[in-house]
């Protein structure tokens, strides 16, 4: 078997870009996987396609090998969308071999340890702040309706719910996002009272709505400065999150948090690969891992889970993504024996059904892992196709090639 075409596609998501790679081969075999190209990864397609021209007519079945090649070269700019492109070919061509032997893909790692996975309300409130239009769904305008939409989460079923900051005025709702570069409070990332107090109000609200029964998280991102963070976190004690989610490149910086405070601390989504999580670990930083498939390709993920099993640190998944990359989330979460929560945007586009051979399937706030083979879901092509402007193509010398279909989100 020889990869014969790589493509890449991109429909609108909702103030977002779905984004998948399909590997082609010589015996009508295709896999799929997912990426993103939202914050921080614009150019990610172009790099996939420079990284993906060396592996047409390698056997996809070769993961390790195929794998092990595309970091090897770009060993020099390791991380970031080198990594995120050498995980969404690998993903691709582990959906393959999987599809090949007819096994989901948890299979090839050894097999699921449970068949349903807990899964939390990621982007609550977020999403229907910035963009209820897309979601149809009612807009947060005011803490009353965190209120709730905390309700909604608890009479749903849902174990747990995950927000971001959150500012309310005159205007309505609005997302804090310094530590992106959006906004104010950029480059200083600094934490005045009034902006503490907005987000104790905020997680107040969110309690009031869900009850007690319903774990909060809190994800600040990028932010805020080291005292920032600790300074939220002992202010938000008195609410018992089930974790404060930070990011921080300073492994030092985060374990002085975590010793400042009773509030759990989840963290590494955007630490690539065991190697730069090792410190980490080291310096018992984190309560939980929090680690993403399609930025460090499945394999690698799996290997991050075990490392932080050894440190005695639980995972959740990371996916702010269609339910493709829900399910890769999934099924790494699956294979770990120190499995914590699977993330799942909740509010999608309605259009994004139709994107799909099927969909995910929730219980009582339970995703049960599918056992079809490869990822458990295959995009749509045809609707994809009819949707957007045409993928972009690597395929053999001499072959055609689609004009560019990718879309802003």
């Amino acid at each position: 078997m020889k990869i014969t075409a790589i493509e890449d596609f991109h429909a609108p998501g909702g103030g977002k870009t779905f984004s998948f790679l399909k590997v082609s081969t010589d015996e009508d075999l295709c896999g799929w996987s997912e990426f993103s190209v939202f914050i921080g990864s614009q150019g990610l397609s172009e790099v996939i396609r420079a990284l993906a021209s060396g592996v047409i007519g390698m056997d996809p079945r070769k993961g390790s090998r195929i794998s092990s090649l595309l970091r090897a070269r770009t060993r020099v700019a390791d991380g970031g969308l080198n990594a995120q492109a050498c995980a969404a070919i690998e993903n691709a061509c582990l959906d393959i071999e999987a599809r090949a032997l007819g096994v989901p893909v948890h299979r090839l790692f050894g097999g699921a340890l449970r068949d349903r996975l807990r899964v939390y309300w990621s982007h609550c409130g977020s999403y229907r702040a910035r963009g209820a239009q897309w979601l149809d769904k009612p807009p947060v305008r005011h803490l009353d309706d965190l209120v709730t939409l905390g309700r909604e989460v608890r009479e749903r079923g849902f174990g747990a719910l995950k927000t971001n900051v959150l500012l309310f005025d005159e205007r309505g709702a609005r997302t804090w996002a310094p530590g992106f570069g959006m906004g104010e409070g950029h480059p200083e990332l600094n934490l005045d009272p009034p902006l503490l107090q907005a987000i104790v109000d905020q997680m107040q609200a969110f309690r009031q709505g869900a009850g007690d029964e319903v774990g909060l998280a809190l994800d600040l991102n990028f932010n805020y400065r080291p005292s920032g963070f600790k300074r939220i976190a002992q202010a938000l004690e008195p609410l018992a999150l089930t974790w404060l989610e930070m990011d921080l490149y300073d492994a030092q910086a985060l374990a002085d948090i975590r010793a400042s405070t009773r509030t759990p601390i989840g963290s590494l989504e955007a630490i690539y690969g065991r190697r730069h999580a090792l410190p980490f670990f080291n310096a018992r930083a984190v309560d939980f891992a929090i680690i993403d498939p399609m930025w460090n390709g499945f394999s690698e993920s799996v290997k991050l889970a075990a490392l932080a099993d050894s440190f005695e640190v639980n995972i959740n998944s990371h996916a702010f993504s269609s339910p493709l990359g829900l399910l890769m989330g999934a099924q790494l979460c699956a294979l770990a024996p120190n499995f914590h929560y699977v993330e799942m945007d909740v509010d999608q586009p309605p259009w994004s059904e139709g994107l799909f051979d099927s969909a995910p399937r929730i219980e009582k706030g339970q995703l049960l892992l599918p056992e079809t083979a490869g990822w458990g879901i295959v995009p749509n092509e045809a609707v994809l196709s009819r949707q957007i402007p045409a993928a972009n193509q690597l395929a053999p010398p001499g072959a055609s090639r689609r004009a560019d279909r990718s879309v802003p989100g």
